[in-house]
């Protein structure tokens, strides 16, 4: 008879401050790299860090009224998990973040993510170990049950990941005596459902995509609405629509036309990358015409707005709003468009340019986030202590986004100069995890013959690789003089687009150049006789696809047919 020591399971967690791989943020990047991480590497000893109490990263903050997706449902999912249950052609937040499919909930599920996962864990300081090649990250425990356990404590890794995202760090305008107003306050980021805007005065400081979201939901039922526009943005149809249960039916039950509607959609989205670049192209000049077109016949009745919402510079050095109800709202007798400067905000409402007042009940901060400011405001050290701050003194940047210099064993996913302003960030998010899966399979592969592999860009590559980016940007559409945006510094660096499509990006990363790394440590022999690692990507173009179709729709037509022949047959025997 076995004794009561023998008969039980073990209870303990002796590698709660170990791991192989650290992620931070369970967006959807970290979910990609920890999909990446199992699927690719056969690595389960990583750890998922992440400050809220959900999956979803910023579809988990941004719960606004009206908050949804700028990009085709069907080209939201990851290529690998594609959703054929769209219930739209563009997903609202409840779609993809809480309903009954929600995406990320689903994939975590599916790839058993959420054993990795720890909740409540806002990562404060993460500092590179130069003696025991190690990361050490300082974690600060928030949820108040997980906080009687322990407030905080260090994990040390042999890999960081950074998967923060630069929508991740609300921002808050720069007005005077902003918190002095006593009425209803919120960041769009920070919505609280709570509060009933019923038949309340309100006013929305900023017009950019999440204004012109909010706006059409909250003008129906408030009393009044004033929107605080600063510069003019370009904006489009978006054209939404139900997908009706036929089709979706077919996108499930035959997969390559769902190949194939994405497909077609990521080709189109890839065609309108002049549009957002080239401000003489004929996308350009077509986006423009729209815009100004659809101002007109929106607001017939307040022509003394038209030119107040044209801008003045190239389609893309903003991003473009993609809105049918936007200017449809701004047409409504209850709502204001206010051009004047703001020069403060009082106890019951806000003061213009001139003196005037208005008074509120609700002002909404839609002023988005501090995107210039990667990874703020966590704080990290890197080789000889050198700090991240120094590093991206002149701004931030990282070798194709990816790795930064003095930052051993390090990488990013969505990291500066990997924005997109025309195609699914999905695209570059899956680039990024096969490259960053690579080299940390070396780390994991050193490791497990009991030797050190420690990894980091050299600088040569980095200034050679940012130079040339930099000068494509400054020939786009981003770097016009004429407005300002979250994609570029106050000296007008651009910092978080790409400057070309993602299939460039993509065939840009498909290879691991060995050479552009500085390897140290007693397996530094694993890499530094190597020239590339040649790693593909993922081929999802049209031309590709329609070869697929035709395969596969052959495929489950001969399936079908042969069901319906040996049907009758199958019938008879029983």
């Amino acid at each position: 008879m076995s004794s009561p020591s023998t008969s039980r399971l073990p209870v303990g967690n002796k590698d709660f401050t170990n791991a192989t791989v650290v992620i931070i943020g369970a967006g959807i990047s970290g979910m990609c790299m920890a999909i990446d991480l199992i699927r690719r590497n056969q690595c389960h000893n990583f750890v998922i860090l992440e400050k809220s109490s959900s999956v979803g990263g910023t579809w988990n903050d941004n719960k606004y009224p009206g908050c949804c997706c700028d990009v085709w449902s069907s080209l939201y999912s990851y290529s690998f998990a594609q959703n054929s249950s769209w219930s739209r052609e563009y997903p609202g937040q409840e779609e993809i973040h809480v309903t009954t499919n929600p995406l990320y909930d689903l994939v975590a599920k599916k790839y058993g993510l959420y054993k990795h996962i720890r909740f409540n864990s806002t990562v404060d300081e993460a500092r590179w170990d130069d003696d025991q090649s190690k990361w050490k990250v300082s974690v600060n425990v928030s949820g108040k049950k997980d906080a009687e356990f322990s407030k905080s404590y260090m994990i040390v890794s042999d890999f960081l990941v950074s998967a923060v995202g630069q929508l991740n760090w609300p921002r808050e305008p720069n007005i005077p005596d902003l918190h002095e107003f006593q009425g209803k306050m919120m960041h769009s980021a920070r919505w609280d459902w709570s509060y009933d805007f019923t038949g309340k005065r309100v006013a929305i400081i900023g017009n950019g995509a999440t204004a012109a979201q909010i706006a059409p939901e909250v003008a129906p039922v408030a009393s009044h609405l004033t929107i605080y526009q600063r510069t003019p943005n370009w904006v489009v149809p978006r054209r939404d629509r139900p997908i009706s249960a036929f089709q979706r039916a077919l996108l499930t039950y035959v997969p390559p036309l769902r190949w194939w509607k994405r497909s077609l959609q990521m080709d189109f989205r890839e065609a309108l990358y002049a549009s957002v670049t080239d401000n003489d192209s004929y996308f350009s000049r077509m986006l423009r015409k729209y815009s100004t077109a659809m101002v007109k016949s929106q607001l017939t009745h307040k022509p003394e707005l038209w030119d107040t919402l044209t801008p003045n510079y190239a389609p893309g050095c903003k991003r473009i709003i993609i809105s049918d109800d936007y200017y449809l709202t701004l047409g409504r007798k209850n709502v204001d468009l206010e051009t004047r400067p703001i020069t403060w905000v009082t106890e019951n409402g806000i003061e213009v340019e001139g003196g005037c007042v208005q008074q509120y009940d609700l002002i909404v901060l839609a002023t988005g986030f501090r995107t210039v400011e990667f990874m703020y405001p966590i704080q990290i050290y890197g080789a000889n202590g050198r700090s991240l701050a120094d590093i991206w003194k002149t701004g931030a940047r990282a070798y194709y986004g990816i790795t930064v210099e003095d930052l051993p064993n390090f990488g990013m996913l969505y990291g500066p100069n990997t924005n997109l302003g025309h195609n699914s960030i999905l695209l570059m998010i899956e680039a990024q995890s096969r490259y960053l899966n690579t080299l940390v399979d070396e780390v994991i592969q050193a490791r497990q013959q009991g030797s050190t592999l420690i990894l980091r860009p050299g600088l040569d590559a980095i200034e050679e690789y940012n130079d040339r980016l930099q000068a494509a940007l400054r020939k786009t559409n981003f770097a016009d003089p004429n407005c300002n945006s979250w994609y570029k510094t106050a000296d007008g660096i651009i910092t978080n687009n790409w400057s070309g499509t993602a299939v460039e990006y993509q065939n840009a990363v498909s290879a691991v150049e060995w050479q552009d790394y500085i390897a140290e440590g007693t397996g530094k022999d694993r890499v530094s006789k190597k020239k590339a690692t040649k790693l593909g990507r993922v081929r999802e173009e049209s031309l590709l696809n329609n070869t697929s179709l035709l395969i596969g729709t052959v495929g489950v037509l001969a399936t079908i047919v042969g069901y319906l022949f040996a049907r009758p047959r199958l019938l008879k025997a029983s």
